[in-house]
């Protein structure tokens, strides 16, 4: 909440710089009038006015350029034009152009996250490019969205639609918006399917897999508390016996037991085809999964599910105290 007093020459004079930042007063005589008190000593008086759903700060002007009475003679009509709609734009403009400008102003990402965005766009979005913004239909939007394979990336287009159109309605270029009444896509998210007795049936399966550096590397998804990734790129130079550890984080004694078994022949821990590391052995799991009678199982759920049913600790010792507690319970069924 901002300091309130009365704002006259001797105190705002005498206002102390924040170390960093900025402070923010207000004044009793006029409340709509703020200002901001940066570290390095500058003061400017703005106002807040909610406008579209939003909270904008408007500046009136920096202190003391303006002084106190032209700020708060200011405060009313500053507000005044602020609630005024924009008026709306003669000058035609295409949608793709708008697109661009959006992404210029509005969107901030890394330069790798920009070319994916533009890529996408020009995917899904390309039919509306030549279009004038204010023609552009309900009904063109529709059946934009409606073409999109894939009710998340469908989803994604529709609301970076949804905001080109607000942009444009801000900035005058259309008198409303055509698509503000628009039903989001329904997305039907994927229900993880591996449950209790699931995992049970899973490892079973796993120790039926022919393939012993199959079989070791499936079961220390289950062991090693990490997503596929992380247990196909093991190294034998990140694994610490002696201390049971992996890099920076603990190791089941399952794990540890699991591991030493193998043959230490190479770099990688999982290695096929001349020492080369496992990368996506999903022929193999499909045929492990669907002798578990879980056939939509992935790798990934196998890690998620550990992980919720896993009593986190701080510590690396208590962490896999509890890793061990919750693998005997799996082993003996009882989770």
């Amino acid at each position: 909440m901002a300091h309130q007093f009365y704002f006259n020459p001797y105190i705002l004079d005498n206002l102390p710089a924040p170390n960093s930042g900025f402070d923010v007063v207000q004044d009793i005589s006029e409340p709509r009038l703020r200002m901001y008190v940066t570290s390095r000593g500058v003061k400017t008086f703005f106002v807040r006015k909610r406008i579209g759903g939003r909270d904008r700060r408007i500046i009136i002007g920096n202190y003391p350029d303006m002084d106190i009475e032209q700020a708060r003679d200011s405060v009313s009509s500053v507000l005044a034009s602020a609630a005024e709609k924009p008026k709306t734009r003669r000058r035609k403009i295409s949608f793709g152009r708008l697109t661009d400008m959006y992404l210029n102003e509005r969107v901030r990402r890394s330069e790798d996250g920009m070319v994916k965005l533009r890529r996408a766009i020009e995917r899904h979005l390309g039919e509306l490019d030549e279009k004038n913004i204010s023609e552009v239909t309900f009904e063109d939007v529709m059946d934009v969205i409606g073409s999109i394979h894939g009710a998340a990336i469908a989803r994604r287009m529709q609301e970076l639609v949804q905001s080109i159109f607000k942009y444009a309605l801000e900035t005058g270029y259309i008198k409303e918006n055509p698509i503000s009444k628009m039903p989001k896509v329904t997305q039907h998210r994927r229900v993880r399917p591996l449950t209790k007795s699931g995992i049970v049936r899973l490892i079973a399966a796993i120790d039926d897999e022919p393939s012993p550096v199959l079989r070791a590397a499936f079961m220390m998804l289950v062991y090693g508390f990490a997503p596929k990734s992380q247990v196909f790129s093991m190294r034998w130079s990140d694994l610490d016996f002696n201390h049971y550890m992996w890099g920076a984080r603990p190791l089941s004694d399952a794990a540890a037991v699991l591991l030493q078994d193998l043959p230490q022949d190479g770099n990688w821990v999982f290695s096929v085809r001349g020492r080369m590391r496992l990368t996506d052995p999903r022929v193999a799991w499909r045929r492990v999964v669907a002798a578990a009678g879980i056939p939509n199982l992935t790798m990934d759920d196998v890690h998620k599910f550990m992980m919720r049913h896993l009593v986190w600790a701080s510590g690396a010792e208590d962490l896999r105290t509890n890793m061990n507690e919750l693998i005997d319970e799996i082993n003996s069924s009882n989770i």
